[in-house]
């Protein structure tokens, strides 16, 4: 594996289910046991309610895409130029904030509202990253 040179996130008792799940090809969400609002990112109450019995669950991985903008800006330690910065509404209701891969980063092809699935990019052998890419057929 080549090394990473980007910023990586440090995993916290919150996020850890999060990491651990993107590390084994999994997107995984919080959901209100109570109110049953899905939230990301993860914290230990629900956003909507303010209940503590929240659940862990696996997400479908399907999204689309909501907003996003083209970085054109060179940055060493950021790869390759240029490249989306996205925010994506997940098949569950929340939104997630991501980069789109596997497609050329020219608005023709950044279409609002197009189907995508998540794909994962090891980082290293703990950290794997969620980024999204449009739905194939």
């Amino acid at each position: 594996m080549a090394e990473y040179n980007r910023p990586l996130p440090s995993p916290t008792p919150e996020t850890r289910h999060f990491w651990e799940g993107c590390r084994e090809g999994e997107l995984r969400l919080q959901r209100c046991t109570g109110c049953k609002e899905s939230y990301f990112p993860p914290r230990p109450f629900c956003p909507a309610c303010g209940s503590r019995d929240v659940e862990i669950f696996k997400a479908s991985g399907k999204a689309t895409l909501y907003s996003y903008i083209i970085n054109h800006r060179p940055r060493p330690d950021f790869g390759e130029m240029p490249h989306s910065i996205a925010v994506v509404t997940l098949a569950e209701g929340p939104r997630m904030m991501t980069n789109i891969v596997d497609c050329p980063q020219t608005p023709e092809a950044l279409i609002l509202d197009m189907p995508l699935e998540v794909t994962f990019e090891k980082a290293n052998d703990e950290i794997s990253l969620p980024k999204f890419r449009p739905v194939k057929g």
